[in-house]
């Protein structure tokens, strides 16, 4: 059997606001596999970012445990075994979209990172725009080259936080479809955080939060709220 990628127990994050203290993520068990596709789905400041943030390594838990049982420990968990799509798209200023495309294959020292750079940005549409620097881009376009750099390095898991917030509708829909395309080929499992139902309609696990704790989960979940 295989090991999942991603298992959490019990699992809490809170943090001190002024004088009181707020858990953003509260008694959250879960278990994620490869090829899976869940959708968090919620409003704004329900903890969807801050339960991505856990599952990929960038912050840690107050209490409870997560564990990476198929990617190794928290300091080998990127880019080669995660890609992460931010809120914004954070795409380096000074270098093209090309080249930011690029820059996590040059970190984990992969081979022919140019010509996969170009195959990511052909694969998400947007290989017209390679040599295009950050600031001549729009909102649109930038998302989607964030999220051709998450899946340039061929990652097991990708995670990815509102990526079709600045889409309209048609656009957002071929992103997802080209996304889970990708997925379907590299077999990599993908979680997004998201307000649309849209985007939740096409994935196969949903998990519907508020206020820090899961209200219901849909389709094949294996997550359990002790919240």
């Amino acid at each position: 059997m295989n090991k999942p990628l991603v298992i959490a127990t019990d699992l809490w994050r809170s943090f001190r606001r002024q004088r009181a203290i707020v858990s953003a993520v509260q008694g959250f068990s879960f278990r994620i596999d490869a090829g899976e596709t869940v959708a968090i789905i919620g409003p704004s400041g329900c903890g969807k970012t801050t339960l991505l943030n856990l599952m990929v390594g960038l912050d840690h838990p107050s209490s409870g445990r997560i564990e990476w049982p198929a990617l190794g420990s928290p300091s080998t968990l990127r880019p080669e075994r995660i890609g992460v799509v931010f809120q914004s798209a954070n795409l380096m200023p000074a270098l093209t979209a090309s080249e930011n495309v690029e820059l996590p294959i040059l970190l984990i020292n992969g081979a022919e990172a140019e010509a996969r750079a170009l195959a990511a940005l052909t694969a998400f549409g947007v290989e017209a725009l390679a040599a295009k620097l950050p600031e001549q881009l729009s909102g649109g376009q930038a998302e989607r080259i964030a999220v051709a750099r998450a899946v340039a390095t061929n990652p097991q898991l990708i995670v990815a936080d509102e990526p079709t917030g600045q889409l309209d509708q048609a656009g957002s829909t071929r992103l997802i479809d080209r996304l889970l395309t990708w997925g379907r080929q590299s077999g990599s499992a993908i979680v997004i955080a998201t307000h649309d139902e849209r985007v939740a309609a096409k994935m196969n696990r949903v998990w519907r939060m508020r206020h820090g704790k899961f209200e219901s989960m849909d389709g094949r979940s294996q997550c359990i709220s002790t919240g």
